[in-house]
């Protein structure tokens, strides 16, 4: 190696790359629900440049992106549900998303059939079939070619339930096999990944290409694989996850989005388990 080169790897990970460390502001969200000019002004101050954001947050897009802009934040990639909005008014939602500058919207979880309305949510996810995993594949492949004529893609995100065995193949690989790669992209959440007893450095390896964005999320070491929702969150940099490892292999496979979330409970403040996950990404080599 050179030595222009062994200096330019010794850069943290994001500054070498020249990417901001972005942060779903679920992490924040009962802060954001009280005050969202506050809640964005206070990771603005952390050094985050940019969010994800949970939804619409009872805004309209003019609204957002002027409590975006009060706080010098940007916002390219949104999370927006099956029910009620991609199966919707698109014009109407698409008109929002471009106000703020979405570039990306992503399902958060799965569309769910009408036969398990009304059920609880964990009963539900145990009850998903390889049928119901190409249902979803097809309704974003049908939602994403609308969405594209407006340029703003479309995109999955997984939690743990996606690895459950479905014979020899799992829902989320459904998935990946069925959308359309020019169309469909997907968000990786890693910390949910390693929850399933998953390597997500490695599951990135097989799927070059399909992923743009990942949530960078951490757990404990204690925690048990599993496919149930079940995790111990922690902040990044203070579980098991191996970053040094896996931001390379993210951005080997293609993601360029990286947003910080942390799941509940918090053993401390929310913005400060922000402040612990930034500071340890912004310093991180890998």
């Amino acid at each position: 190696m050179t030595a222009g080169g062994a200096s330019a790897a010794a850069q943290p990970f994001f500054k070498r790359h020249g990417l901001p460390i972005g942060i779903q502001l679920y992490t924040l969200a009962p802060d954001a629900a009280k005050d969202l000019d506050g809640a964005l002004k206070a990771v603005a101050g952390i050094g985050y440049k940019s969010v994800e954001l949970h939804g619409l947050l009872g805004r309209t897009g003019a609204q957002m992106r002027s409590a975006l802009d009060g706080a010098g934040l940007v916002c390219t990639d949104i999370h927006v549900q099956g029910r009620g909005q991609l199966d919707g008014d698109l014009a109407k939602l698409v008109g929002e998303l471009k106000a703020i500058g979405v570039k990306t919207a992503i399902m958060p979880s799965p569309y769910i059939p009408d036969r398990l309305q009304g059920k609880g949510l964990r009963e539900v996810l145990t009850q998903l079939t390889a049928d119901d995993w190409k249902m979803n594949a097809a309704f974003l492949n049908e939602k994403a070619v609308v969405l594209a004529k407006s340029g703003i893609r479309l995109g999955y995100h997984n939690h743990n339930f996606e690895f459950a065995p479905l014979g020899d193949t799992t829902g989320l690989e459904i998935m990946l096999k069925n959308t359309d790669p020019k169309l469909v992209t997907f968000e990786l959440d890693v910390g949910w990944v390693a929850a399933a007893g998953v390597d997500p450095a490695a599951f990135f390896a097989r799927h070059k290409g399909r992923f743009s964005l990942m949530h960078v999320k951490d757990i404990k070491a204690d925690t048990q694989p599993n496919f149930e929702l079940k995790m111990d969150p922690t902040e990044v940099g203070s579980g098991k996850l191996l970053w040094k490892t896996l931001l390379p292999a993210a951005y080997a496979a293609g993601v360029r989005g990286f947003y910080v979330e942390q799941e509940p409970p918090f053993a401390r403040p929310r913005i400060e388990a922000a402040k612990i996950s930034y500071d340890y990404l912004a310093g991180v080599t890998a």
